[in-house]
C-alpha cells in the first residue's frame, strides 16, 4: 500500500446507529478522497480479536461494519468481511458478537481467513498471508480504538496483523517478541506487501485500560479515517493525548521517517485532534512482554480450537 498519503479525517460520532455512521462514513471518505469504482473487489477487515470475553467490546461493533458495508455497495462493490481472530474463527467470532446479525439481510459475504498465500517481507521473513487479501482490490481495515497491555495501543498499522492467519501470529509473537524490534518493524513491513484502501477506525466506544480484550469502555465518541494507516495512527495518539513515543509501532514508524509519522506533517479537512479529543483515556503504564513462551502457544492453541 502507498503510506505518503497525510491526510486524517476525525469526526465526531455519538453512537452507533447505522444511519449516522454511514453519513460519518460518507463524510469521511469524501474528505479523503477515497472512491470505489463499481465491480471493485473490497475486503472488509474488521478486529475480530475475541467475542467470548467483554460482550464484544473487544471487537470492532457491528453497526459500524454494516455501514462500511452498505456504503461499499451503495457504490457498486462486491463485498466480503473476513478476519483471522486470535481464538476461534472469524465466522464464529462474527456470530457471537453480532456482525452475522447485523449483516444478515446485505449481499455480502462473510469469510474465515483460512487459505494462505506467503509473502516475503523486505526483512526477508516470510510471513501467511490470507489468500482473501490479495484477491481484493481494495482494503478496508475497520480496527477497534483500544489499549493494549503489549504495545500500548492497537490501532490502525496493528489492526493488519489479522491479515496473517492462525496459529502464525502467535508463533510470530514467539519467534520474534524477544529481538529489539523485530516484531514492530515486522509489522510495519507487512504494510508494504497489502493492498492499498483505507482505514476507518471505531471510537465511538473505545477501549481503554487492560486491552486488547479486558479492558473497560471509554466514550470517545469518533470515528477516525486515513488512506496512510501511518499518520491515522499519529493523530489518534494525539487525540487520546498520549505520548507517542511511549507506542512502539509509532517508535518503528519515527525511526524510518515514514511520512505521517510527525504530527506536525498531518492535515486535518474535517476537525483537528484537539477539537474531538477527550481526557481520561488510560493506556498501560507497564508493558508485557511481546513474545509468547512456548506454554503460552500451547494454551493459546488450546484456546482457539475450544473457541472454534
Amino acid at each position: 500500500m502507498e503510506l505518503s498519503a497525510c491526510e486524517v479525517g476525525l469526526v465526531a460520532c455519538s453512537r452507533y446507529d447505522r444511519r449516522l455512521l454511514k453519513e460519518r462514513v460518507d463524510t469521511l471518505c469524501n474528505a479523503l478522497g477515497f472512491k470505489i469504482s463499481a465491480g471493485s473487489r473490497v475486503l472488509i477487515k474488521p478486529n475480530l480479536v475475541s467475542a467470548v470475553r467483554n460482550k464484544g467490546l473487544a471487537c470492532t461493533h457491528p453497526e459500524v461494519v454494516a455501514a462500511v458495508a452498505e456504503w461499499c455497495l451503495d457504490h457498486g462493490a462486491k463485498v466480503r468481511v473476513g478476519d483471522s481472530p486470535a481464538f476461534g474463527t472469524a465466522m464464529g467470532v462474527m456470530a457471537s458478537c453480532g456482525i452475522s446479525e447485523a449483516l444478515k439481510d446485505l449481499p455480502v459475504t462473510m469469510i474465515n481467513f483460512e487459505a494462505v498465500q506467503p509473502l516475503r517481507l523486505a526483512s526477508g521473513l516470510s510471513v501467511g498471508v490470507a489468500r482473501a487479501v490479495g484477491e481484493c482490490d481494495l482494503l478496508v481495515n475497520l480496527p477497534k480504538i483500544k489499549a493494549h497491555g503489549q504495545l500500548y495501543l492497537t490501532l490502525a498499522v496493528k489492526n493488519y496483523f489479522g491479515t496473517v492467519v492462525g496459529f502464525r501470529k502467535p508463533w510470530l509473537h514467539a519467534r520474534y517478541g524477544d529481538i529489539d524490534n523485530r516484531f514492530e518493524g515486522m509489522l510495519v513491513d507487512l504494510l508494504a506487501v497489502l493492498p492499498g484502501g483505507i482505514t476507518l477506525a471505531d471510537g465511538v466506544v473505545a477501549m481503554h485500560g487492560d486491552g486488547p480484550v479486558s479492558g473497560t469502555s471509554f466514550p470517545l465518541h469518533l470515528l477516525a479515517g486515513g488512506l496512510n494507516p501511518v499518520a491515522l495512527d499519529t493523530a489518534l495518539l494525539a487525540v487520546l493525548g498520549l505520548p507517542p513515543e511511549a507506542s512502539p509501532v509509532w517508535r518503528e514508524c519515527f525511526r524510518r521517517n515514514l511520512s505521517g509519522s510527525e504530527l506536525g506533517e498531518l492535515s486535518f479537512p474535517l476537525a483537528r485532534p484537539e477539537e474531538v479529543g477527550t481526557p481520561g483515556f488510560q493506556a498501560p503504564a507497564r508493558l508485557k512482554p511481546v513474545s509468547f513462551h512456548p506454554w503460552r502457544l500451547v494454551m493459546g492453541a488450546i484456546k482457539r480450537i475450544m473457541a472454534g
